[in-house]
Order: structure tokens, then C-alpha cells, then sequence
């Protein structure tokens, strides 16, 4: 059999995994699927971008997945009214005060001889600029948060398209990419693992506690979208009729029908995005990529800039899951900072680039539609198996009770299962790189 028909039969059994969802569930969850499995697919695509490429572990993709959701937010939700005035302007003199203070330290210690009179001058650059940072900071801050915090409480937006903060939410996250890139890159690839963890949590800690910016954990709600929203349609006349006319009731058609809109326009980005990756996989470009990860030494050795390449596709693979992050934070309608954990955002994408096959582009699809469904699925799969192994069991049994119960950790079981199973059976993964 060749890999071209593997390949098809493989797509083909999640198809049909989902499809019999639709039937035996139900077709909204079946879409649900779909759309998180192409958003998932993007992730994995920026995770393989890095690790498969160019052998870069980055375990901070959750990081880079908020900074997109945090694009949404400012790119697409109406600024609150008076916040600029009463303190917006002060934050954005303290943000960049806080800036300048940083680049005359790095002046600092530039151009100054080594010794203690430059350490004393770095230090007091430092002290007296933070002071000043936090006196002009904290009262505007206060300011802004204190207008009707039930509601608004931050700056609110730039009231765009929310289809234009995909792309600056990949802008975002290449940002924080080129930050992390230059401190870290040189180093050993464990530094870049702790830095890229390190810079993830910042940012949750960021968007949980700065309450002028996202709201913190009180959550940014009723974002705009690209598509309708499902109680629009439903009061929509038109809509109503032509739902019954297929014998669809408004709420279920509506339901139906956004998510069918999501799906394409999530579909041409990831169309898009993996014709991009398949260019530069096949470029000269690419195949250096290749080189230098299987062997640095070598690579530089024949004149290659190691630092400048990683940094590259580094920067590449963390904008493409930020532009992700914006996809997810725009289907959700809201930007919830407190859901942003490792276990989901970073451990999940990366058994998907593993199970699918690193190195390979449709491996990293394969994988994303696959664990997401599993991820989904196997909760009420564990539920009904659990409920059939106790079914003999007498109702008040605190063995039935906990086996039921027990349930719901079948997501990590499962995951781990499927994991060791590729790792030993297929240790390429499931498409593996040709």
C-alpha cells in the first residue's frame, strides 16, 4: 500500500468517526468537532513549523494561543467610553515610560566599562524609573478600572472587523516570539523550554490581573463576529421560513448553520496556511531547516546561521498558533483568561504533532482532528463503558459510585494510551516524514 493511500484511508476513518457522531449523537456536536479540529490542526501546524523543522521545543504554545484570543479583544470590541480620557493615555505614557527605562539600562551597560560605577548606574536607572513607572501607572489604571466594572472596567477597542485581529493576534504573538527568540535561541534548547513555559504563564498571569486590558478573570464577553449570531437568525423571518421549508426547527437550524460558517472560513485559513508550510517544506529554505536541526554542527560549519534560522521559524510557528488563538476567541464570542491552561493548549498540541507525524504537514492535521475528537469524545465513551461494567453492581456500591465517577479522568488515560501506543507501534508518527 503506499503512503498516498494510507494517508486517505486515515482521513477517511476520522470522516467517518465524525459523521457517525453526527448520526448517533448529534450533528451540531459533529460540527463542534470540525471546527475545533481545523483550529486545533492550525496549532498543531505552528507547533510542527518549530519542532519538526527545525527541532525547536517550545512548551509555551498556551502563551502564544492567548496572546491571539487578547487580539480579538482589542482589535474588535468597542472602546469604552471616557476610559481614554480618564486614564487610557496615562497607561500608555507609563508602558512606554516603563520601555525607556529598560533600553537606557541596556545603553547603560553598553557603554559604560565594566565596574561598580555602572552597576551603581543600571541600578538607579532601574529603581528611580520603576517608581516612576508605578506612581503615573496605578492611578490611571484605577481610573479606568473603576468605570462601571460590571461591564466594562478596561479600554475596551478599536471597534474593527474582527477578521482583521487574526492576523495581529499572529502579529502578537510573533512579537512575544522575537522577545523570547533573542534571549534564549543561543542557549541550549532546555533554556528555550524553560524560557517559552516561563513567558506562558506571565501572560495568563497578565491577562487574569490586569483588569484595564482584558477584564481580568471577570472575562470579556459578546465579542463581535464574523458570522451572525444564532438569536439573530432565529428573529429573522427569511431564516425562519427557509429553515422550515428543510423541516429544521430556527434554534437547531441557526446552530447548525454558524457553525457551518465557521467551518469555512476556518477551513480557507487552514487550506492556506498549509499550502504555505508545504512551499517551505519542499524550499531551499526548508530543506536548511532540515539540515540544521538533524545536525547544528555541520550546518554551521557550512556558513549557516543557526540562531538567525531558528529565530525565523520560530518566530513563524508561534504567529501562526496566536492567529489561531484569534480564530478560537472569535468563534467563542468571549475571552475567558481563567480556561487557558497547559494541559489543553500546549500537552494536547503537542500529542497531536506527535501522533500525527512530526516533520509532515497533513501528520499534524491528521493528528489534530484526531486527538480533538478523542478529547471530546472519549468522556461519554468512558461514561457508558463504566456504566456497563457496573451494571451488576448494586445501586448504593461505593465501588460502582467511584468507577463512575472515575469517568471523567478517562481524557488523560486515554491520551496517554494512544501516546505510548504510536511511540511504539509507529514511532514516526501516524504520517510520518518523508
Amino acid at each position: 500500500m503506499t503512503q498516498t493511500s494510507k494517508n486517505t484511508i486515515l482521513f477517511g476513518i476520522i470522516a467517518l468517526m465524525i459523521i457517525y457522531t453526527g448520526f448517533a449523537q448529534s450533528w451540531n456536536s459533529a460540527l463542534l468537532i470540525i471546527a475545533m479540529g481545523l483550529i486545533s490542526s492550525i496549532m498543531a501546524l505552528g507547533v510542527n513549523l518549530q519542532w519538526g523543522f527545525a527541532g525547536l521545543f517550545n512548551v509555551g504554545v498556551m502563551g502564544f494561543v492567548a496572546l491571539g484570543g487578547l487580539a480579538a479583544v482589542l482589535v474588535s470590541m468597542p472602546p469604552t467610553e471616557g476610559a481614554w480620557s480618564t486614564g487610557g493615555f496615562a497607561i500608555l505614557g507609563a508602558l512606554a515610560l516603563g520601555a525607556g527605562t529598560v533600553v537606557a539600562a541596556v545603553m547603560l551597560m553598553k557603554r559604560m566599562a565594566p565596574g561598580t560605577a555602572r552597576t551603581l548606574a543600571v541600578i538607579a536607572v532601574l529603581v528611580i524609573g520603576f517608581f516612576i513607572f508605578r506612581a503615573l501607572l496605578d492611578p490611571a489604571v484605577e481610573a479606568v478600572e473603576a468605570i462601571n466594572p460590571a461591564q466594562t472596567g478596561y479600554l475596551g477597542g478599536l471597534g474593527l472587523p474582527v477578521l482583521i485581529s487574526w492576523p495581529v493576534g499572529g502579529l502578537f504573538a510573533a512579537g512575544a516570539a522575537w522577545l523570547i527568540g533573542k534571549t534564549a535561541l543561543g542557549l541550549r534548547s532546555d533554556y528555550l523550554a524553560i524560557a517559552t513555559l516561563g513567558i506562558a504563564e506571565i501572560i495568563i498571569a497578565v491577562l487574569k490581573n490586569e483588569d484595564w486590558m482584558s477584564r481580568g478573570v471577570k472575562n470579556v464577553i459578546g465579542l463581535p463576529r464574523p458570522v451572525p449570531y444564532e438569536i439573530d437568525l432565529q428573529n429573522s423571518a427569511s431564516f425562519v421560513e427557509r429553515a422550515a421549508g428543510f423541516g429544521f426547527d430556527p434554534v437547531e437550524a441557526s446552530t447548525l448553520w454558524v457553525k457551518l460558517l465557521y467551518i469555512a472560513l476556518f477551513a480557507a485559513v487552514l487550506i492556506l496556511l498549509l499550502w504555505m508550510s508545504q512551499r517551505a517544506l519542499h524550499s531551499p529554505w526548508g530543506r536548511m531547516l532540515r539540515a540544521i536541526r538533524d545536525n547544528e554542527v555541520a550546518a554551521e560549519a557550512m556558513g549557516k546561521d543557526v540562531t538567525a534560522r531558528h529565530l525565523q521559524v520560530f518566530i513563524l510557528g508561534s504567529a501562526i498558533c496566536g492567529i489561531a488563538g484569534a480564530m478560537m476567541t472569535t468563534m467563542d464570542s468571549q475571552l475567558t483568561p481563567g480556561t487557558y491552561q497547559p494541559l489543553r493548549f500546549t500537552f494536547l498540541i503537542w500529542v497531536m504533532v506527535i501522533v500525527g507525524g512530526s516533520g509532515n504537514n497533513f501528520g499534524a492535521i491528521l493528528g489534530g482532528f484526531l486527538i480533538w475528537f478523542l478529547w471530546v469524545q472519549v468522556e461519554p465513551m468512558g461514561l457508558w463503558l463504566m456504566s456497563l461494567i457496573t451494571a451488576g453492581m448494586s445501586e448504593g456500591s461505593a465501588l460502582k459510585a467511584h468507577l463512575i465517577e472515575s469517568a471523567a479522568h478517562m481524557r488523560l488515560l486515554t491520551m496517554g494510551v494512544v501516546l505510548l501506543l504510536v511511540l511504539r507501534f509507529s514511532p514516526r508518527g501516524l504520517i510520518p516524514e518523508r
